[in-house]
């Protein structure tokens, strides 16, 4: 044996011969190294089975133990030796801890309390039939596993039902994301009974705690007076909590504002301390430090930005390295190999099913009384049996209580890892909500303008969908919207979604907590912001107009999914209309040391940004509009509701499909009184010799770095006549109220890069250019930066060498015969061999008129 008070923290090094490895601090690293290692890439395998992370932390854990390496005893003497584990499961504690404080900061008492009957009966149901079950089970395990019988009755009973009835709130939260089920009717139900489940959960757990003392050692001869104690000082801290702490912090809370941002860090650091403080005081009592970490968690206030801000500052921290710590210490403990022989495997498939029939059978038969569908039923069962960490927690203690022996806390660990997995393709199998569209849906801008020429006694209704990364797009947003929003003719139907990344940070399951509710819940968390007010004011002068209809919704997801999202809520809103935000924004700022000189300043949203744009391009049902934001809206020349001149708009013609999407839009525009817009078109020249030429396609090229072109065979005389007639009915519809400029097709990209640099206009509208005039596709081979955008759209965006200011909107019509685009190369066609090049599929030809 190592005499644990002999081993130092750190070593003289490899050189004066000290091996790390027989040091506390340099053994820690490796084990935090290692640890993190394998709980990631077992994360990274179970990622296409679309498991939450707790999965592959328990299977890293269980791995590292001696269930499978630890069998190894040379590996478990020198990675994982006995005199090490105190060092290890102190700082797993500490991550355990504070991790207990983010639950409880995640539960809203105030929204459970709204949750309704119909969640409390579930929930209870859902505690109370498992928590029988439990105990049957506990007396068969008592009977049958030798040594389970050593702690008291009581207490083993107590821990069984416990261990059965948990759902864990912030995996099931994460695994309702994941499947795109939080705006559900069985997702909230589910999130609201799981939230009055885990409380219930702790309630219980600190019973179990308090009864069980030392277990084996002395649970049954201590005096019952000692447990009532126990739990007394526990409903006592807990009211102190709740009576005096509770006000305290919200007065921290309301402190902690924009206002007071130099003692925001004072009463951050208190706050984390009051943690630790809570934590001792519950354990001196004889509960376990978690809880007081727990209740602390509640008595923060879920309103306002310190909740934020708290999160903010220990998650990762907390979440990403010490977390996992914790799950290796667990793995420690549990040997799966003492269940072995007939018996126990029985043992473990009577708890894997009783645990599964209680939990699912319980929800499931209340579910019916209140009158939910057979099938959504099924599937709230089946969430509600989630277990996680905290079902792990519950089992770590009653271990180290010796309430529970190796070989049943090896069968339970394996229960709760079997029922958490199963959890996702089981939902996925037996609910599947229907995503039908009944109506006909106007896909694009052109179809409105047919259906209204047909009859001209219906009222157009508008529907567009205007996705928000955050405050900054917001701005844009409105005077986009507010530009196409004719004050005559027809019904304007606004359907704002904010975008909220999916991750595994806490702070996500507080926005999924906000996405419940009703009206604007994500502009919470911009009131800092100056354009809050004005947005608020926006909104409700558009509904007093009686043009506008304003609906919200929040899509949270992970960027690889979200484009899902986007297009689900386009096609059941049937909108004509999807715009987004590019990934970058440009903003002016004013520079203080400088003589207040205003510069430019990018504002990047990452990549993964880029890419839910680009899938959206790519599987949109309607038609989709890119803004790219330079400061539309922020300046003084804003729209006004008196009428007033206040936005110059240009668009750009050359000539296609999407071109004439932008002369629909511009059609909008051009009955608003504040918009004086000017088209400008770019019109081939006839009689360049030697300038004959096929785009194909080249697989070998990236999308990301090449710009796309529609793959589909067209008839490009037809697509002519269709830009000259599109062009007569928009100038006689608009007549002179639009300035009309004709260019040469000289130099393209000069002339396009003039109009962004001029100033002479706010917004600039252009189509992306997947089916090309010969100008357009004359760009094909050259350099992009933001292929996506099409030629036009991204020489307009282009930060390289140019001085752009202008806005830019880049259209894309919806047309299903279009949807497929590759990269092409440009291949020159003698004038002589014009009339022999194959008009294959994926190839386009361009020819001078004779």
């Amino acid at each position: 044996m190592v005499n644990i008070t002999s081993i130092k923290t750190s070593s003289n090094g490899v050189w004066q011969g000290d091996n790390p490895l027989d040091f506390a601090f340099p053994l820690l690293i490796v084990q935090t190294v290692l640890v993190l290692v394998v709980s990631r890439s077992l994360a990274f395998l179970f990622k296409p089975l679309r498991q939450p992370k707790v999965i592959a932390e328990i299977v890293g854990g269980i791995l590292l133990g001696p269930s499978a390496l630890g069998r190894s005893k040379g590996y478990l003497h020198r990675i994982f030796p006995s005199w090490s584990l105190p060092t290890l499961e102190s700082v797993a504690s500490i991550g355990l801890l504070f991790f207990l404080f983010l639950v409880g900061l995640e539960l809203d008492l105030n929204s459970i309390r709204r949750s309704g009957k119909r969640a409390f009966s579930i929930a209870a149901c859902g505690i109370s039939l498992p928590f029988v079950c439990g105990i049957g089970v506990a007396i068969v395990l008592r009977k049958t596993v030798d040594g389970a019988d050593k702690a008291g009755f009581g207490q083993f009973i107590v821990f069984m039902g416990v261990a059965l009835s948990i759902t864990a709130f912030p995996v099931l939260a994460r695994i309702l994301a994941e499947l795109k089920l939080l705006t559900t009717r069985v997702g909230e139900t589910a999130m609201a009974a799981a939230a009055f489940n885990d409380l219930a959960a702790w309630i219980l757990l600190a019973l179990a705690i308090a009864l069980a003392g030392s277990g084996a050692d002395g649970g049954d001869k201590k005096s019952p007076l000692v447990s009532v104690w126990v739990l007394l000082s526990g409903v006592g801290f807990v009211a102190f909590m709740m009576i005096v702490i509770s006000p305290v912090m919200k007065r921290v809370a309301q402190r902690c504002s924009v206002e007071n941002e130099a003692v925001d860090e004072v009463y951050i650091c208190l706050t984390l301390a009051g943690v630790m403080v809570s934590g001792f005081i519950t354990d001196f009592i004889g509960i376990h430090a978690i809880f007081g970490a727990f209740v602390f968690g509640l008595t923060i206030p879920k309103t306002g930005n310190f909740a934020e801000r708290l999160i903010e500052r220990i998650e990762d921290f907390v979440l990403g390295l010490l977390l996992p710590l914790y799950f290796a210490s667990s793995g420690l403990k549990t040997d799966v190999t003492k269940i072995s022989g007939g018996k126990a495997w029985g043992l473990l498939v009577l708890v894997i099913s009783t645990a599964c029939a209680g939990k699912i059978l319980g929800t499931f038969v209340v579910a019916m009384l209140c009158r939910m569908p057979v099938r959504e039923a099924i599937t709230l069962g089946v969430l509600m049996n989630t277990k996680g960490l905290v079902e792990l927690i519950v089992l770590n203690i009653g271990k180290e209580k010796k309430v529970l022996n190796d070989e049943v806390f090896a069968i339970l660990v394996l229960m709760a890892l079997f029922t958490t997995f199963i959890t996702t393709p089981l939902v996925m199998a037996i609910y599947k909500p229907a995503r039908g569209i009944a109506t006909k849906t106007i896909r694009k801008l052109g179809d409105m303008s047919s259906s209204h020429s047909k009859d001209k006694k219906v009222v157009d209704t508008l529907r567009v969908l205007a996705c928000i990364h955050g405050p900054t797009n917001i701005p844009a947003i409105i005077n986009l919207i507010e530009s196409t929003r004719s004050t005559k003719s027809s019904i304007l139907k606004l359907f704002i979604m904010h975008l909220v990344e999916l991750t595994e940070r806490s702070s996500s399951i507080i926005m999924v907590q906000r996405a419940r509710k009703n009206g604007f819940p994500f502009f919470n968390r911009f009131n800092r912001d100056e354009w809050y007010n004005r947005l608020a004011g926006a909104f409700q002068a558009y509904s007093q107009l009686g043009r506008v209809i304003v609906r919200s919704t929040t899509a949270i997801s992970s960027l690889s999914t979200m484009h899902e999202d986007i297009c689900h809520v386009a096609e059941e809103k049937r909108v004509t209309m999807i715009i987004l935000p590019f990934h970058k924004h440009w903003k002016m700022e004013v520079d203080d040391e400088n003589d207040n000189e205003s510069h430019e300043v990018l504002e990047n949203a990452g990549h993964g940004w880029r890419g839910v744009n680009q899938r959206v391009l790519k599987n949109a049902p309607c038609s989709v509009g890119v803004l790219v934001d330079r400061g539309y809206g922020l300046g003084p020349k804003n729209l006004g509701s008196d009428g007033t001149l206040a936005q110059r708009i240009c668009i750009v013609f050359f000539g296609g499909p999407d071109d004439r999407e932008v002369l629909e839009l511009g059609k909008k525009m051009v009955q608003h009184p504040a918009v004086a817009l000017t088209v400008v078109r770019f019109v081939e020249e006839n009689g360049l010799s030697g300038n004959n030429f096929v785009l194909r396609q080249s697989p070998g090229k990236s999308a990301d770095e090449n710009y796309s072109f529609s793959i589909a065979k067209m008839n490009r005389q037809k697509e002519q006549e269709l830009d000259e007639n599109a062009m007569e009915m928009f100038r006689s519809k608009c007549g002179e109220t639009v300035k009309y400029i004709e260019k040469g097709s000289g130099n393209v990209v000069e002339e396009v890069i003039a109009l962004g640099e001029s100033a002479n206009y706010d917004l600039i509208v252009v189509g992306k250019g997947r089916f090309p005039s010969t100008m357009v596709a004359e760009l094909a081979e050259r350099e992009a930066e933001h292929a996506e955008l099409g030629p036009i759209g991204d020489i307009l965006t282009s930060s390289m060498g140019h001085k752009m200011v202008s806005s830019v909107l880049v259209i894309q019509q919806h047309d299903v015969a279009l949807t497929e685009d590759a990269p092409m190369y440009k291949v020159k066609v003698h004038d002589e061999n014009v009339a022999e090049v194959s008009s294959a599929r994926h190839e386009i030809t361009f020819a001078n008129a004779v």
